[in-house]
């Protein structure tokens, strides 16, 4: 399939996976772009720069087709080193970034005078034109189904996507609720190049998270999401556990009580720490963790290549056969 998205970064197929916190390691994104998409390693969920540099090498050693990085610009509880980061994309010979979080424009100048393309990840169509003002080159718009941060503006991708594509001049992909070739023909028929799976891509055999992680996506239905950090308008949609059940307490305790949530009253529910005990060691009450509204529709745990080449296969079964057959 040749879209804008395939073009621009010199891809098979028009499908991302996107940058995931304790999730995007070298092994997930290697399978993804061997499979004919687009890997993406999570910069941030490496120590230090130089740990992004050996795992950007042992990417490029599982495979030789493009994979990216992710840069996630938020309010961090530490703020990390960027432009040594960056050092380690550029001499890494990464040639692709994803950014997330806030504005990457004080960034941008390093990353393009490297050659890198950058792909920005938007909640909404004035996020989505300012990237394309400041000059990435293509964006992620991400609907309010996704998994991780939705924004503050709740808009479904029914009515994000066909707004993007309105305003938009940049290639763009769908983001949040995409999981299979019925995702993939939607988006391109609202208006985007290709899409982005989160969510989608923790259960698959290469990701590197506990099993116990992989059973309860499958397990899961679209009603299992919760919103947590509303307060703080640092909203996050993360799959209902005890950890959850506890952090939506403390918010409407203090609500009850006239009071501000801050976030050091959640702190460590929602701490690195705790996310990576239930992806890493499979301890699904120890804290909240990123899952989007897709989960209801994972059924199974495939290779990233089974994945890709049955989205592929039944959309062009969709596109040739259910749509061309309608019209008369």
């Amino acid at each position: 399939m040749k879209t804008r998205i395939t073009e621009l970064f010199n891809i098979e197929r028009p499908i991302i996976q996107g940058g995931m916190h304790y999730v995007g390691y070298a092994e997930l994104a290697a399978a993804v772009s061997n499979a004919g998409g687009l890997g993406i390693i999570t910069a941030l969920t490496q120590p230090t720069p130089d740990d992004l540099a050996k795992e950007i090498a042992r990417c490029h050693e599982m495979t030789d087709k493009p994979f990216g990085v992710n840069l996630t610009f938020l309010p961090a509880f530490a703020m990390p080193p960027y432009p040594e980061f960056i050092d380690a994309i550029i001499s890494g010979g990464v040639r692709i970034v994803e950014t997330a979080g806030r504005n990457p424009q004080e960034h941008l100048p390093r990353l393009k005078q490297a050659g890198v393309k950058v792909i920005h990840k938007c909640t909404s169509v004035r996020h989505a034109l300012k990237a394309e003002a400041i000059g990435c080159d293509a964006v992620s718009v991400d609907g309010f189904e996704c998994g991780g941060h939705p924004g503050e503006d709740d808009i479904p991708n029914m009515i994000l996507l066909p707004r993007a594509a309105e305003e938009l001049k940049i290639p763009f992909v769908s983001s949040g609720g995409m999981a299979d070739a019925r995702s993939l023909v939607a988006s391109l028929a609202l208006g985007a190049d290709g899409m982005n799976m989160g969510t989608r891509f923790i259960a698959t055999k290469e990701a590197p998270v506990h099993e116990n992680v992989k059973r309860a996506l499958v397990a899961a239905t679209e009603l299992d999401t919760r919103l947590i950090m509303r307060p703080l308008r640092n909203t996050e949609r993360v799959l209902s556990n005890a950890a959850v059940e506890e952090i939506l307490r403390i918010e409407r305790d203090k609500a009850a009580a006239g009071e501000v949530l801050e976030i050091d009253d959640v702190r460590h529910l929602v701490a690195g720490t705790e996310n990576r005990k239930v992806l890493q060691k499979g301890e699904m009450d120890a804290g909240a963790w990123s899952c989007g509204m897709v989960a209801g529709l994972i059924h199974d745990i495939p290779s990233c290549q089974e994945l890709l080449d049955t989205i592929m296969a039944e959309a062009e079964v969709l596109i040739r056969q259910r749509l061309a057959g309608m019209l008369h």
